[in-house]
């Protein structure tokens, strides 16, 4: 069965995309939207301070397996968000799916299929997976 939740969004941004209907304009308001995200997070650890980001090389030992690889890597960021940079981050996070589904929309791509196929290329490589 279809994920009507995913239709139904991907039918809505359509639906109240009046002014986007050139891939143009949906490419550069969607790279805009990655920066807006990436901007929340910056904003969330420097000008809010409720998350710290610590990166640094991580320290792997020669000898493990693919297994035990994930417990040697960081997501490089202490805290949590609080309840104003979440809500932010959510925000821009949604506008930034907006322009995806938008971008789906012009090529007559389903947002649903994607995920699965995706999901499905996830689950054949398992661990091998290394993006």
């Amino acid at each position: 069965m279809r994920d009507l939740l995913s239709d139904d969004f991907q039918q809505v941004v359509a639906d109240s995309s009046m002014r986007h209907r050139s891939v143009l304009d949906i490419l550069t308001k969607y790279q805009e939207a990655v920066g807006r995200v990436n901007r929340a997070v910056v904003k969330a650890a420097t000008s809010c301070g409720c998350i710290s980001i610590n990166a640094e090389k991580p320290s792997i030992p020669e000898n493990i397996s693919l297994q035990e690889l994930p417990q040697y890597m960081s997501s490089h960021t202490d805290g949590q968000l609080c309840e104003e940079c979440r809500e932010t981050l959510e925000s821009e996070i949604g506008m930034q799916l907006f322009y995806l589904a938008s971008l789906c929309n012009i090529f007559d791509l389903n947002l649903y299929d994607i995920f699965l196929k995706e999901r499905k290329r996830l689950d054949t490589l398992g661990m091998f997976n290394l993006a």
